[in-house]
């Protein structure tokens, strides 16, 4: 029997109780599908903090390094909100992602057909359904570039700098195609090629790498005319590639237009196999052990690992199918609740899935 290792950050808020029903419907997985996967469980994010001093200890990076995957539950609170930057939750994903050398972040925004009234746009628009994957750069860009504050005719100004290197591009944009190959073979690059010499790069290195891909379909949008076609007409698009503050832009509103943040899932690739898998939304302290979290995305996060990291593709097909089964059955946690369906906890909900693979 194949055998894997995952490394487990289940983290913060409902970090655990959302991991706990991925596990359950991976590991049922695994017995249908002929894998093991083999836990190891490290600490990152507020919980770290509080039983080390800080949000990434060596033990957990050192632990990721040699894991097949890693999947997280979530991160942060207002608990640690007071901390400098540097100790606070979210600099532990940062640290990670850095420290796998993650640079390519996907975002799947899909709408499930029983759960369509979610979508804020008109039926006319989304029609039966929505399937859109964001590809984000993750490590480069103006997040990542020189800034600094200084003074300009005596007021105080601030600059933060966008750069990209060609082979930066080249590797995020080979993502997005292999990624539209398994998909309906579509690229929009979004860019400002228009404004901004480093998008202009950008649009460069894309068309130098699309011609790799001659069975890929390529078009480019600005990025301002991509946020309004992604509201005026989302089923035109298959893979939307883009630099990282433009993809953290397009990729949350994709998945407000998808309409239920607890449905979406997300992966974040390096240069091999081994990725980052976590649901989009946070750590919700807010309902934290009450047992009514939505585990879906998180159980739809342990599909894409399966799918990308460990080549179980089959297995993650049936996840995938199992999700649907369940809400085509009606079956529903709080937050997708609606008048005429059952509503369960986040226990029961991986119950379900399970049931359903």
């Amino acid at each position: 029997m194949k055998q894997y290792n995952i490394t487990l950050l289940r983290g913060d808020g409902i970090g655990p109780e959302i991991v706990a029903e991925a596990i359950k419907v991976l590991d049922a997985a695994g017995q249908k599908f002929g894998f093991q996967l083999n836990y190891t469980d490290v600490l990152m994010g507020g919980c770290a903090i509080d039983a080390t001093g800080v949000p990434l200890p060596k033990e957990t990076v050192d632990t990721c390094l040699t894991s097949d995957a890693v999947l997280l539950g979530a991160v942060g609170g207002a608990k640690w909100d007071t901390l400098p930057g540097n100790l606070r939750p979210e600099a532990g994903l940062l640290g990670i992602r850095a420290a796998l050398g993650l640079f390519a972040n996907l975002r799947p925004a899909k709408i499930y057909g029983p759960l369509k009234n979610a979508c804020p746009l008109r039926e006319d628009i989304i029609g039966d359904s929505m399937d859109i994957m964001v590809v984000r750069e993750l490590t480069g860009g103006i997040y990542f570039g020189e800034r600094g504050r200084k003074t300009v005719d005596g007021v105080e100004a601030a600059f933060d700098t966008e750069m990209y290197t060609v082979k930066e591009v080249e590797r995020i944009a080979r993502v997005a195609f292999d990624s539209a190959r398994k998909r309906n073979r579509k690229v929009t690059n979004i860019d400002k090629a228009n404004v901004l010499e480093s998008s202009r790069l950008w649009r460069e290195t894309v068309l130098k790498v699309a011609a790799e891909y001659p069975d890929v379909e390529l078009n480019h949008l600005y990025i301002d005319n991509a946020a309004m076609q992604l509201v005026r007409n989302p089923k035109q698009f298959d893979v939307m590639l883009a630099s990282n503050i433009f993809g953290d832009i397009l990729s949350d509103e994709a998945s407000q237009v998808a309409g239920s943040i607890g449905m979406l899932a997300s992966a974040s690739m390096g240069e091999g196999k081994r990725g980052l898998y976590e649901p989009i939304h946070g750590s919700a302290p807010d309902i934290a052990g009450k047992g009514i979290a939505n585990p879906l995305a998180t159980i739809l996060s342990g599909a894409m690992m399966l799918r990308y990291s460990l080549d179980e593709v089959a297995a993650a097909d049936a996840i995938e199918a199992a999700v649907e089964k369940v809400l085509d059955d009606g079956v529903r946690t709080p937050d997708i609740y609606t008048e005429g369906t059952t509503k369960v906890g986040t226990a029961a909900m991986g119950d379900a899935v399970v049931a359903a693979l």
